[in-house]
């Protein structure tokens, strides 16, 4: 039964022939482009070569069109100017280093047409992005220069620039998984996909499962089916490709709070899965135990996410639920640094909301969920409150009786302490016993100057489709696991 589902699901998201065949005709093109302008300026490079999904890896997607290109530079060419240099004046020597090449050779090398607003942009170091377009067609194009290192140098050292370590990335894939483990991993990507859990636009919690950390899901466990059958077991059992206890593994500083843990083949003191979110995993696991429950082919078809239904206004859930509706203004701003300010923001408001700040409860439990549409430049913040409404005063504690010295200064600051259970103790009065008031409040001058505010309110009054949307998140994905 399983297995005729995964067979059916196949037939609809393995790519067709022609689109494979378009890929390499662009990539071929842009490769002519850059060899030509290098040679125009003289410049060095290894190799030119696609990687990602639909470059040597080959575990994309029907209708997967964007193109990651990796130009890889010899470091021994620019390493007696990095000689002597700490990490920081290294990456930012570096970053210069590719943003010359970013503007003089890469930009400059897009002449053909059908290669549009070629613009430079930046994650840990520049690179450049184009739009290829024709009449029926645009695809997103990546040109991503890096140091071109030896897979044991980095296994030694660690890689210079965060992606010096991709192109081994995609040569271990290439290598590793047979076939039918690639289209497993096809498998896997559109599950996640369905569950709006994969990537960074990632509707349930911050970051859900990547490319690489699904196909090396497919190298650790073999089979879909057998991941299936251990899914559950992820947050429990670290998979290393160096066989490390997970003692061990938890003495890497970096690793200590991570909730799940794949360990990248390529640098062993890099955790592929530190980004995933916990809210990804716990409802991708909830779905994987229905569909063993249940095997259905609706698991592996994707759906727009439904708008809550707000008609119900005695819901105790949807009672206890506020909004912020923000409208982004400032198009140059990438849609993480939105996503990650407003995640913060919900951090914030969760831990001051949760407790005073002598550690004393406040509005008790508080759960949120961010959910934004880039194209339509919509950005929401929900929050989840269990207390909204809480005493005038609130009991602090204050030092041991014992200690006389911090008793005197306490009760001189306090003289209305009492004594109980061995401590002296004060009643103090609250700033904020209604959450909302709290919630307006906190978040009027913390929303970042190119997020317009559109409605901040209780879930009954929210304005936009994608607020509804954020919602029906947050009550039917996280709620439930929380």
């Amino acid at each position: 039964m399983i297995n005729e589902i995964f067979n059916e699901v196949l037939k609809e998201i393995i790519p067709r022939d022609h689109e494979l065949n378009l890929i390499f005709k662009i990539v071929k093109k842009l490769k002519n482009l850059l060899e030509k302008r290098a040679k125009e300026l003289n410049i060095k490079y290894n190799e030119i070569e696609p990687q990602g999904s639909t470059g040597i890896k080959q575990t994309q997607l029907r209708n997967d069109f964007d193109i990651d290109l990796f130009v890889g530079l010899d470091y021994e060419i620019y390493k007696p100017k990095y000689i002597g240099l700490s990490k920081n004046k290294l990456k930012k020597a570096s970053k210069k280093d590719f943003l010359e090449l970013c503007n003089n050779w890469i930009i400059k090398s897009l002449t053909l047409k059908e290669f549009k607003n070629p613009r430079l942009l930046y994650a840990e170091h520049p690179y450049v992005t184009v739009d290829y377009i024709t009449r029926d067609i645009k695809i997103k194009i990546d040109i991503v220069l890096y140091f071109d290192l030896d897979v044991n140098y980095i296994k030694k050292y660690g890689p210079i620039t965060s992606v010096d370590r991709s192109p081994w990335h995609g040569h271990f894939i290439k290598v590793e998984l047979s076939p039918e483990q690639k289209n497993d991993v096809r498998l896997l990507k559109q599950f996640f996909k369905c569950c709006y859990s994969y990537g960074d636009k990632s509707a349930v919690g911050k970051v859900g499962f990547i490319g690489y950390s699904s196909e090396l899901l497919i190298y650790y466990f073999g089979t879909i089916q057998n991941l299936f059958k251990n899914f559950n077991k992820l947050d429990k059992q670290p998979l290393d490709y160096y066989k490390r206890s997970i003692q061990d593994l938890k003495k890497i500083t970096h690793f200590q709070n991570d909730y799940l843990i794949i360990v990248d083949p390529i640098d062993k003191n890099r955790n592929v899965a530190s980004a995933i979110s916990k809210k990804a995993y716990k409802y991708c696991n909830q779905k994987i135990t229905e569909f063993i429950k249940r095997p259905s082919k609706d698991f592996f078809e994707l759906k727009p996410i439904p708008e809550i239904n707000l008609a119900d206004h005695s819901d105790p859930i949807l009672s206890k639920i506020y909004i912020v509706e923000l409208k982004n203004t400032n198009d140059n701003i990438h849609y993480t640094i939105n996503r990650d300010k407003l995640y913060s923001l919900g951090e914030n408001i969760k831990v001051n909301g949760e407790k005073e700040a002598c550690r004393a409860e406040r509005f008790g439990k508080i759960f949120f969920e961010v959910y934004f549409e880039e194209k339509n430049n919509e950005y929401n913040l929900c929050i989840y409150c269990n207390k909204l409404k809480i005493s005038k005063t609130y009991v602090r504690r204050g030092p041991p009786l014992n200690e006389r010295g911090h008793v005197n200064k306490f009760t001189k600051k306090n003289p209305e302490y009492f004594a109980k259970d061995g401590y002296a103790w004060i009643e103090s009065k609250r700033k904020y016993t209604d959450f909302i008031i709290f919630f307006k409040n906190y978040v009027k001058n913390k929303i970042p100057e190119n997020l317009e505010v559109v409605n901040i309110s209780q879930s009954f009054n929210t304005k936009t489709s994608s607020g509804k949307k954020t919602i029906y998140v947050l009550k039917n994905m996280i709620l439930p696991h929380s």
